[in-house]
């Protein structure tokens, strides 16, 4: 999708409807602008409440993402209570001393 557009008075541009409604751009929305190889990148941002932040970090996400995989391919424990799933993780850390570190 290509439009053009025109920079006014103060820099400013106007995106095309088109172009907001594909990427779902709302008023109050943010937008990351750089430059990669003389051309200006637009990149929308939504910002995140300083408590939930830790919810976005890599590490956090990609323990998602694995957790995701692992419910898919059936990889879960069900326990009738917590006393249960406490005893379950105890027996796995016996048996693979260690894992619990790796990371």
């Amino acid at each position: 999708m290509s439009e053009l557009v025109q920079v006014r008075k103060k820099a400013q541009v106007t995106l095309p409807q088109s172009v907001r409604r594909s990427l779902n751009i709302e008023e109050g929305d943010f937008l990351d602008v750089r430059v990669e190889d003389g051309k200006i990148v637009l990149r929308v941002k939504k910002l995140v409440d300083k408590e939930q932040a830790w919810f976005w970090t890599k590490r956090w996400q990609e323990g998602e993402k694995e957790a995701e995989e692992d419910i898919r391919a059936g990889r879960t424990h069900r326990f009738d209570t917590a006393k249960d799933a406490i005893a379950f993780l105890q027996r796995r850390a016996k048996e693979n001393p260690g894992a619990a570190g790796e990371s």
